[in-house]
């Protein structure tokens, strides 16, 4: 059995794309702040936010399941970063509990919320990816709704202001 060319060709076009390899100077996503770590995942949370508001009506509901945890996440780590002392590294981990067991511990949320929102992850998000659930339209509506507040909520708590791109 051999691979197919076609998928060789565009895995190693993919890797010297992350390689910046042979591309010239290249061209990044203008609206991410990469200024510090934190910067960075709070306007990835507010590109991910454009994203699912791009989206959002147009059925793609498991996109946006996905996306919103994923906005839930960069957000939280945002805060943890700039707020909390912790460093983007910490987060590189299998577990995504981290960010919420955080942000309890830096009184972002009570630990009863943050515990909740752990389990809204691990109960659906880990089924809706993995598993054979199939998100309808009020799961990506109500995951939008959250993943908006604690964006704006996370804004809202990081003293330096000024960063997030929600509104421009």
């Amino acid at each position: 059995m051999s691979d197919p060319n076609a998928v060789r060709e565009a895995l190693d076009a993919a890797v010297d794309a992350f390689n910046e390899a042979g591309h010239g100077i290249p061209t990044r996503e203008p609206a991410i702040d990469a200024d510090a770590d934190w910067k960075t995942q709070l306007t990835k949370g507010c590109r991910l936010l454009a994203v699912v508001e791009e989206i959002g009506g147009g059925g793609y509901y498991t996109a946006v399941v996905e996306l919103c945890f994923g906005i839930v996440e960069r957000s939280l780590e945002a805060f943890l970063i700039a707020e909390g002392g912790d460093e983007l590294r910490d987060f590189q981990t299998d577990s995504h509990d981290r960010c919420y067991d955080r942000a309890a511990r830096f009184g972002l949320f009570t630990r009863r919320l943050a515990r909740e929102l752990k389990d809204l992850y691990g109960d659906n998000r880990t089924d809706s990816y993995y598993g054979g659930r199939h998100p309808t339209s009020q799961q990506a509506d109500a995951m939008y709704r959250l993943a908006r507040e604690i964006h704006r909520h996370v804004t809202d708590q990081i003293r330096e202001g000024g960063v997030c791109n929600c509104d421009r």
